[in-house]
């Protein structure tokens, strides 16, 4: 009962046309999102058994990045169908042997309905963010988004492998989504140190340190006994001498951009101004590790064992304002391996909403480059597992055939559900596409815009192989985990009775 209540809960998220939720905590922070793995990581779930739903999302987001409720949902129903075998009196143990047969069949069937995906095949790789984005507040400028996520995949993928820690995703609030653009280099959302450095640098060499140019505190407590005012000057003096030499170490690199992960020192950011070396401080490490990346600069830690070996290149580097604050464009690299999508958008939650959607869309992109296989969506890949479970249980001799059944009409639940959130009448929905697979339309699936049926891949409705195959073995195995407990029991060590105070019990 409650996995199936967490299963309905993000139900009527799923599809082109599902509702959002409101999320709001008890600090009244609101989210407002139909993000499954988003809304089930955010809910209080306290019971144990609806924690392991929310357990599928999260390795469904960790594994394969999409198709978290496709997972929640299907797992729901798989186990209401099983509560209907269970009262006909047939045993967990077959069930879970049946769905077990069931999702090895239906893993062969989805194999053999999948097609090749090449890497430099863009249009393909732009219908399936496009897919992944429908249903999401990104969906006002999909077209635009997803060729920016199509265009920034193909950047950094290497082979048939895509690191998505190398496309940073950077937003801000203000202006249009469909002026989101996708720069080819990393934007930054730091601003230089100094008012007298260059607002912009052309043909920058740029040098990475994550060390401070500061004057380092002793490790060990040291007390300085100062006897004459003049030592005291000599000794601030030796300061700033360590701090210039600091900075002539920098521009005998030949370098006219620093960016520092530590901090930089007053005097240190006045000389790199006279110098008219850009200069931005408190850079983050993974920020650091993706400019290396984009600019083919190594990242240095110590100032005397550096060379202009270690220097990256950009054709640009700007302070630029965007919206109300300065962020720093490295541009013009060549051959970057890490890029940044600036996202826009009118609010701060529709700003997040559509960065969920372009994760998702990024996640689906590295799943189908990284099988190279991609399937039809719009629930025909569904209703066709389901029609051939059938002929298949059919084959079966034992009570098994039973859960087979059962597990072919599980599958049906993601059609059904695409049509009730579309507000179709989900019998007539269903029986139309039962009957078109029937005819051998492998391709049916349902457009519920118009409340008919259509051939998804015509209307490029295309999704990753991986993503099926994961929701189906998730959903299988916490469905089957879950039939096998027939008790919950509290555990844990009961704490020693210790004898209240004043005596034993029972004395007077």
């Amino acid at each position: 009962m409650a996995a199936k209540l967490v299963a309905e809960t993000v139900r009527t998220t799923l599809g082109p046309k599902g509702m959002d939720k409101m999320l709001v905590d008890s600090l009244g922070d609101v989210i407002v999102t139909n993000d499954g793995v988003t809304i089930l990581k955010e809910m209080q779930i306290e019971h144990p058994v609806a924690k392991m739903i929310v357990e599928v999302a999260k390795t469904q987001e960790n594994e394969v990045g999409d198709g978290t409720t496709t997972a929640v949902v299907f797992a729901g129903e798989l186990l209401k169908n099983a509560e209907i075998l269970l009262d006909k009196n047939v045993h967990p143990t077959v069930i879970t042997k049946g769905y077990s047969i069931a999702a090895e069949k239906s893993i062969q069937i989805v194999n053999s309905l999948s097609e090749d995906l090449k890497l430099n095949d863009k249009e393909t790789l732009k219908k399936i963010a496009m897919t992944a984005m429908t249903g999401k507040k990104a969906e006002i400028a999909k077209e635009i988004l997803a060729d920016l996520c199509a265009s920034a995949v193909m950047q950094v993928a290497e082979g048939n492998y895509v690191n998505l820690e190398n496309i940073k995703v950077e937003k801000k609030v203000g202006d249009g989504t469909e002026n989101s653009e996708l720069i080819q280099g990393i934007v930054l959302d730091k601003e230089k140190v100094h008012s007298a450095m260059p607002r912009k640098i052309d043909n920058a060499k740029i040098l990475l340190l994550d060390l401070e140019i500061e004057v380092r505190n002793t490790e060990i407590d040291a007390k300085i006994q100062i006897t004459d005012p003049s030592q005291l000057s000599s000794f601030i003096e030796m300061e700033e001498n360590m701090i210039r030499s600091m900075v002539e170490k920098i521009k005998k690199t030949g370098s006219n951009v620093l960016f520092c992960q530590k901090g930089i020192d007053d005097l240190a950011q006045h000389y790199l101004a006279k110098a008219k070396i850009f200069a931005c401080r408190r850079v983050k490490k993974s920020d650091l590790e993706k400019l290396a990346m984009a600019t083919g600069g190594s990242i240095v830690s110590n100032l005397d064992d550096m060379s202009s070996s270690d220097l990256g290149f950009a054709s640009s580097v700007e302070e630029k304002k965007v919206g109300d604050e300065e962020m720093t464009y490295v541009t013009g690299c060549k051959n970057p391996k890490a890029v940044t999508i600036l996202v826009r958008g009118g609010t701060e939650h529709v700003v997040d909403e559509i960065e969920r959607g372009l994760q998702d869309a990024l996640g689906d992109l590295r799943s189908a480059i990284k099988s190279g296989k991609v399937v039809t969506g719009a629930g025909s890949v569904e209703i066709e597992i389901a029609h051939q479970l059938r002929s298949f249980a059919n084959t079966l001799s034992g009570r098994e055939q039973l859960a087979v059944l059962a597990f072919a009409e599980s599958m049906e639940i993601i059609p059904r559900t695409l049509a009730e959130n579309a507000g179709l009448d989900p019998i007539d929905s269903l029986t139309e596409l039962k009957a078109a697979h029937e005819k051998g339309q492998k391709n049916a699936g349902l457009n519920v815009f118009t409340g008919k049926l259509m051939d998804a891949k015509k209307e490029g409705i295309i999704e990753p192989l991986n993503i099926k195959i994961q929701a189906l073995k998730s959903a299988t195995e916490v469905a089957e985990l879950i039939l096998r407990i027939d008790d919950i029991l509290l555990s844990g060590k009961r704490e020693s009775s210790m004898p209240p105070q004043g005596g034993m019990p029972g004395m007077m």
